[in-house]
């Protein structure tokens, strides 16, 4: 659900990272944003550097954990059946 009014701080990076996987435009309307994308980009890069973390793109929300349970996992095994 969208939020009818553009968010700051942590609840913009909590909303970006949470749609970060659907793509810039998702993620700025679903942020209250609309289609005012540069407005959605400066104010995330700002909410980001008010807590240290540096960003340069929306992807960089992205955590690795997010990205195992988008894809299903990941496959442990040995190189060939002699090598276990």
């Amino acid at each position: 659900m969208a939020s009818p009014q553009p968010l700051n701080g942590i609840e913009l990076i909590d909303c970006a990272k949470a749609n970060a996987s659907q793509g810039l435009e998702v993620a700025a309307r679903l942020c209250g944003y609309g289609d005012d994308i540069p407005t959605f980009q400066r104010k995330l890069q700002q909410a980001c550097q008010e807590i240290g973390v540096e960003i340069t793109e929306l992807s960089d929300l992205i955590t690795e954990q997010q990205t195992v349970l988008r894809t299903g996992g990941i496959e442990i095994a040995p190189e060939t059946p002699s090598d276990l």
